[in-house]
């Protein structure tokens, strides 16, 4: 296999152990510095050049985008994929995972915990979302702050409201986000590679520090995480598009909380707590997926419009609870079961012997006529109670009476 790493930053720990464990595994590997690429586009030939000349040919390339090169760098790692170069990393993913609101935007969909958050512009729309997180100590974040830089805990409403007012004066979108308190000044890396956890850390802040980052003086530990943590952790890499990151996790009362996804994870750090050879894990893994490129489905859909993808939900009572997937009539009104969802496992190909059970999710390909009736009515979203302030003088009253 040939390798390319995108990197900005070749005498880096983490360069440095990706390109030695290719180099002991027998490929070619190269670290290319992502602003030396320039783009090519051309009727039917997408193509890269790099220090001026025409890419030579790549099986696979790994990105290592900073956070400030994630417009170019994403653009470099899509013209990849046009290429039918494999990456483990989208551009998609690579974006969603750099913009925490898009990614927690993401993840609120699917059953994953988050950490309750707000996202507000107007600073009149600040305390009634301070509120609706459950209130002073909050979290305050700036949306694409790494490392623990923009993080900060406020400790009662009135410094949350100046410190958002100072933040958006200074042209910084920011999350308001509930106060784990369980879970104050320590979080767990889970680093994911493909659908595994290889390796899991717990960070620890110290002192009277509360973000637990290593770069802000944490320490480590290396744990084993429980099934339910890495489950969580595999699949908010995969639903955001990434099948190498590190999953920063809150240990709360309510199970394990999706506090980040990094698609550049360091190495170091992880390395040096746990002993494990990551960065062979990562690169055995791209060797074993180089022949299967990423395909972008809704690019191959534009040209067949009377086709698509949509999810059926089997709900009580349908007619095909209680059928198998060959006998259920779907192959005859042309619709292909790709993948079938039931609970929090997903069987993918699902043979035509399969029984339908009430509740499971069937994620279809065909015609879209023929799906049209299958597909559920939109769930309508519950209203959730108003937050109703006291009044001052009854808080008063009441005190004065206990």
């Amino acid at each position: 296999m040939k390798l390319g790493i995108l990197s900005t930053a070749p005498k880096c720990y983490s360069t440095q152990r990706l390109r030695q464990a290719a180099e002991q595994r027998g490929h070619q590997v190269k670290v290319l510095s992502t602003l030396r690429f320039a783009i090519e586009l051309e009727h039917a030939e997408p193509d890269l050049y790099f220090r001026g000349k025409q890419l030579s040919t790549y099986d696979a390339v790994l990105p290592r985008i900073g956070a400030s090169l994630t417009y170019f760098g994403t653009a470099v790692v899509r013209q990849f994929e046009q290429m039918d170069v494999y990456t483990p990393n989208s551009a998609n993913g690579i974006s969603n995972s750099r913009d925490k609101l898009r990614s927690l935007q993401i993840l609120s969909k699917h059953d994953i915990g988050i950490p309750l958050t707000a996202f507000v512009r107007d600073r009149k729309d600040a305390l009634p979302a301070i509120e609706r997180v459950g209130g002073a100590p909050v979290v305050i974040k700036v949306l694409e702050g790494t490392q623990g830089i923009g993080v900060i805990l406020a400790e009662t409403n009135k410094v949350a409201e100046a410190i958002i007012e100072t933040l958006q004066g200074a042209k910084q979108n920011v999350l308001i986000q509930q106060f784990v308190s369980e879970s104050k000044g320590k979080d767990v890396r889970a680093f994911v590679v493909g659908d595994r956890v290889v390796a899991a850390m717990r960070r620890v802040a110290q002192g009277s520090e509360f973000r637990s980052n290593v770069h802000r003086g944490g320490r480590t530990e290396a744990i084993t995480l429980p099934p339910e943590y890495e489950e969580t952790a595999v699949r908010a890499a995969q639903i955001l598009g990434l099948r190498v990151a590190g999953v920063d996790l809150l240990e709360s009362n309510a199970g394990p909380q999706v506090m980040e996804v990094n698609s550049s994870p360091g190495l170091e750090g992880i390395e040096t707590a746990t002993g494990l050879d990551i960065a062979g894990a990562v690169v055995d893994y791209i060797a074993a997926r180089v022949d299967f490129p990423d395909i972008d489905v809704r690019q191959r859909l534009t040209v067949s419009a009377s086709y698509g993808v949509a999810e059926i939900n089997i709900h009580e009572g349908s007619d095909l609870v209680g059928k198998t997937i060959d006998g259920s009539g779907l192959r005859d009104k042309d619709i292909v079961v790709l993948t079938l969802n039931r609970g929090k496992s997903v069987i993918s190909n699902p043979k035509g012997s399969r029984v339908l059970e009430d509740h499971d999710r069937l994620l279809c390909y065909g015609k879209l006529d023929s799906m049209r009736g299958l597909v559920p009515e939109k769930r309508q979203r519950k209203r959730k109670p108003k937050v109703r302030k006291l009044d001052p003088e009854l808080i008063d009253s009441l005190e004065d009476t206990l």
